[in-house]
């Protein structure tokens, strides 16, 4: 369908006009519309926008739980029947050479099959640029599916067919089913979601993250799956969640900024909007749309290299590798790795401390449950604020308690404390919030490429630190944490200082809040760094 011949006369006169003077026009049709006089008051139009039906709350049940609970799900998954696997590693190896692995060569395979998780996530972080404007935000979501079923499968019948090879693919298959879901479904609820409910959807794929750890430290108990024969099962469950997705998520309508920004599709786009909204007037949300789709048609699809190039969205792309590396460099893995230790060192028995484990993903589960109502409450800004402090406190705490353990009685209690504070504190904001924000601060023509790289920050800080911390840890034992309470308050700094609050504005409103940090006059000011890019037609 034409664009050309969707909207009215005025409207298609306007859009011939430069992209900044159509701007202006739009911004001050919005606003004599506004003042003139609506039928219904404020309070009335609020209401209405804040509905989360039915069509919206089960669309948001499948994307999450068919992508982001794999994500968590397999970061867990393996912890708990390492052993197991590691003598099947040999084993395996045995059975081939008529010889067992040196104590090398298993560590090395063995952190072979940890470390392809994150590299997988890099490289599906890379693909998601290509894949969610060729196929959608859904379409991609429903793609995805395919590097979760195939590894499920792999890993569930690796025993039988005695190959490590298949737990290795599997890894990295599955990484990249997660970096895919990772960018992708947050990118999706936050364009699905009217603007006063797109905090608490935009915490729901990391509120699914957090489910599918407990869920994958429940299946790892030694009385449940994390057993000698029963590990390949544990692996496998992961295919269950996406095969649900596959059957269900296609009854689920596709992004409607999608569909008119870059699809070009009005009609979709209003049907769209009518089933997510559940009622018929969607006008006005379309035209909030198709002023975001006016004011970027300067611009065009926004390469990386263009995101990087651009003065306009200078600050929306340093804060977000500031968040997502903050995210990842403040300790949070660190954390769960020497939690063992710090249980065992404060009397908890071997056999209980796989509860305790338990207990630490409930409290994460809990604490990210109530970030999702809270989040339209006290906003992003304050969420990251308080989240980052409160693991900064715990890694200065936790360092003198792990210092004074062998000195001090009560002093693994006070470790105790720590860990589960830590927890708290990243569960409430720099877990959640980074990847909202990413959909929240860039419009239709560059969120993609902001999401790539997002993700990338992501997944290779996420590798930087699985790789390097054992040997930091080495080093510097317990003072290891001085580091990530650096990096904590570091990024704490930067939030209050840059970080502006997104909660209730639309992504125009947002977007031109960065323009005055960015000291330009437009969203996407015609400036030399565009004159390279083409400016689309009405007609395309």
């Amino acid at each position: 369908m034409l664009l050309a011949t969707t909207w009215p006369a005025k409207v298609q006169s306007e859009c011939l006009l430069s992209p900044s003077s159509a701007f202006v026009l739009l911004a001050e049709r919005k606003q004599a519309a506004h003042l003139s006089g609506a039928k219904m008051d404020q309070q009335a139009v609020i209401k209405k926008e804040g509905k989360l039906t039915l069509v919206l709350a089960l669309t948001m049940l499948i994307a999450a739980f068919g992508s982001s609970f794999q994500y968590g799900y397999n970061v867990a998954a393996i912890n708990s029947p390492a052993e197991f696997m590691r003598e099947f590693y040999n084993e395996t190896y045995y059975n081939r050479t008529s010889d067992y692995l040196s104590d090398f060569s298993l560590t090395l395979l063995w952190s072979v099959s940890v470390s392809m998780f994150p590299f997988g996530g890099f490289i599906g972080s890379l693909m998601v640029g290509l894949l969610v404007n060729e196929l959608g935000r859904k379409g991609t979501l429903l793609l995805n599916n395919v590097f979760s079923i195939v590894p499920a499968i792999l890993m569930g019948s690796s025993k039988v067919a005695k190959s490590f090879e298949m737990i290795i693919l599997s890894r990295l298959l599955v990484g990249i089913c997660a970096g895919l879901s990772s960018n992708v479904v947050p990118m999706y609820l936050g364009e699905l979601a009217p603007k006063n409910l797109r905090g608490a959807l935009g915490v729901v794929p990391q509120l699914f993250i957090t489910v599918g750890i407990l869920v994958a430290q429940i299946f790892g108990l030694q009385s449940v799956l994390a057993t000698e024969g029963g590990w390949p099962i544990l692996l496998g469950v992961t295919g269950v969640p996406a095969a649900l997705q596959l059957l269900l998520l296609p009854f689920s309508p596709e992004s409607p900024r999608y569909l008119l920004v870059q699809k070009k599709d009005s009609a979709a786009a209003k049907k769209a909007l009518q089933r997510l909204r559940g009622w018929d007037d969607v006008d006005a949300e379309m035209e909030e749309i198709w002023q975001e789709a006016e004011a970027e048609r300067a611009a065009g699809f926004i390469s990386i290299e263009k995101i990087f190039q651009m003065r306009s969205l200078q600050w929306q792309i340093i804060s977000v590798i500031v968040l997502m590396g903050g995210q990842q460099l403040s300790g949070v893995n660190a954390i769960y790795y020497y939690a063992n230790q710090i249980y065992l060192s404060a009397g908890v028995n071997t056999i209980d401390v796989q509860y305790v484990t338990v207990g630490t993903g409930a409290v994460n589960v809990v604490i990210t449950f109530l970030a999702v109502f809270v989040v339209e409450l006290l906003g992003r800004r304050v969420l990251l604020l308080l989240g980052f402090s409160i693991c900064f406190a715990a890694c200065c705490v936790l360092t003198a308690a792990l210092a004074l353990q062998d000195a001090i009685s009560w002093m693994p209690y006070l470790s105790i404390t720590c860990v589960f504070s830590y927890v708290v504190g990243h569960a409430l904001g720099p877990s959640p919030i980074p990847a909202l924000l990413i959909t929240e601060v860039f419009l239709q023509s560059s969120r993609s490429s902001a999401f790539m790289v997002g993700g990338s920050v992501h997944w290779l800080s996420n590798f930087t630190v699985g790789l390097v911390f054992p040997f930091i840890q080495m080093g510097l034992g317990p003072y290891s944490f001085i580091i990530f309470g650096i990096i904590c308050l570091l990024t704490t700094i930067y939030t209050f200082l840059v970080v502006p609050e997104t909660k209730a504005k639309t992504f125009m409103d947002i977007n031109q809040i960065f323009a005055k940090m960015n000291k330009v006059s437009e969203v996407y000011p015609e400036k030399e760094e565009l004159k390279e890019i083409p400016f689309p037609t009405l007609e395309q």
